[in-house]
């Protein structure tokens, strides 16, 4: 079996595959503070749930854009499971070809999603993870990685209202069901939930105008795949968006393991 880990700002997010099936996955906060015993601890003990041993465990690989949290979770993969992981980095196969100022720049999260979007339905991409950060990222047929835009997501831009106004209350993610709202945290949902929509459509707007007339196609034949936690919430309300994919990053990661997977005794050889 495979652990495929995709560690977040505010979540890592943890599969077992058996061959391309997804088993199971988990979710868990993103905590600098564990150690790389607490980490394992906790999940042998979701394993354990699920009737996965430790030695059903026969590779690893991780996407990270928490620097911090990497030597913790290599070092966890070494004591737990005696597996040196592939990791997500300058110099692994992706079938992508990076198209930006400097490629080390790019973090494991878009290339993940940009390479199992890319995969799973080919054609010109757009690829918009809605997580701590709203990320955009625009693929070509041919397997370009063009670059794209980044933004705070929805919670970032709760929390800052939060953190940064006396007054402003920490508030629920929901649909107000109503533009004009005459409370605080309706109001607030408002302009940070369909505030967002907005800003979706615009953006995808531009990308498509730019992606097109880059790589000389139609705007109407640039797909749009959505994933992330905000993902069906931005959705119900925006048109540009033509495919929800929740599984993007955890499948993007089998997917590079199946690229990769001859790394892995290399890596060993050298230690």
């Amino acid at each position: 079996m495979l652990l495929a880990i995709d560690v977040g700002n505010s979540n890592i997010v943890l599969g077992v595959f058996n061959g391309d099936r997804l088993v199971e996955s988990w979710r868990l906060a993103t905590d600098n503070k564990r150690s790389a015993d607490e980490y394992g601890t906790i999940i042998e003990s979701m394993f354990m749930r699920q009737g996965i041993r430790p030695e059903d465990i026969e590779d690893i690989i991780i996407a990270s854009v928490v620097p911090s949290l990497l030597f913790t979770l290599e070092h966890m993969c070494l004591k737990f499971y005696e597996k040196n992981p592939i990791v997500i980095e300058t110099g692994i196969k992706t079938g992508l070809k990076i198209k930006y100022d400097d490629p080390r720049q790019v973090g494991a999260d878009r290339i993940v999603n940009c390479v199992a979007a890319h995969t799973r339905y080919g054609g010109n991409l757009i690829v918009v993870d809605f997580g701590t950060a709203t990320t955009l990222s625009c693929v070509s047929e041919s397997g370009d990685f063009m670059g794209g835009a980044i933004a705070p997501g929805i919670k970032t831009q709760a929390a800052a209202l939060f953190e940064h106004t006396a007054k402003l209350p920490n508030v629920d993610l929901e649909l107000p069901g109503k533009f004009v709202c005459k409370n605080t945290s309706e109001a607030m949902q408002s302009g940070l939930i369909y505030g967002h929509m907005g800003f979706t459509e615009h953006m995808i707007k531009g990308i498509k105008k730019e992606m097109s007339e880059q790589i000389g196609c139609e705007e109407k034949d640039i797909k749009v795949i959505a994933t992330g936690g905000m993902a069906t919430m931005v959705a119900s309300g925006v048109s540009c968006i033509d495919e929800i994919d929740r599984r993007l990053t955890l499948d993007g990661l089998q997917m590079l393991y199946e690229k990769n997977k001859g790394l892995i005794k290399k890596r060993v050889l050298q230690d």
